[in-house]
């Protein structure tokens, strides 16, 4: 299991596209969430996008690792997920740093990975450019830099993304050095 974490707009989604076209072998775990879905993103592959009463019967029925709330709106990582890992190839867990850690709590021998960035102004810069959130959306996304800054502590690696092919490598890696031991 390969739990990565960020900041919105650090760009853990980008490193784990790219890893996932380097080696198609290994798995991404779809996430579940009740935010609209954006231009780019597919149901099903980016997220399982559904209602509010659709993820609140989920959270009854046990179907979840684990679920926040996250930019008010709910996300969660549907425990069949695990399924697609079940050949022993990495799976990768793309979460918030409270959802990350509740799952490496319950998997201790997860891999966990901070991408932080070398400069929030730039960090700030990059979410006003992607142009998907509204000014309100990527204020409350810039309010939750601290809580996930105090927490990449808890992380196992911190890889900075200065560079984007550099952090790749840098996650591809730590995962295979870790695959090795």
């Amino acid at each position: 299991m390969i739990i990565i974490s960020s900041y919105s707009g650090g760009g853990k989604t980008s490193i784990i596209r790219n890893l996932l076209k380097r080696y198609p072998q290994w798995h991404f775990s779809v996430s579940v969430t009740t935010r609209e879905k954006r231009l780019n993103e597919t149901d099903g592959v980016d997220y399982h996008f559904v209602s509010e009463a659709e993820f609140e019967k989920m959270i009854e029925n046990n179907e979840l690792l684990e679920y926040e709330s996250v930019h008010g709106n709910y996300y969660g990582t549907p425990s069949s997920e695990l399924e697609k890992a079940a050949d022993g190839e990495p799976i990768f867990f793309d979460l918030d740093v409270n959802g990350a850690l509740k799952i490496a709590k319950k998997f201790p021998k997860a891999i966990t990975i901070f991408i932080d960035v070398p400069d929030l102004r730039a960090l700030k810069q990059r979410l006003a450019r992607r142009k998907t959130d509204s000014p309100e959306t990527i204020n409350k996304r810039l309010e939750r830099i601290e809580l996930e800054r105090e927490k990449r502590w808890h992380f196992n690696y911190i890889v900075i993304n200065e560079e984007l092919e550099m952090a790749i490598q840098d996650v591809e890696a730590i995962i295979c050095n870790e695959e090795d031991e």
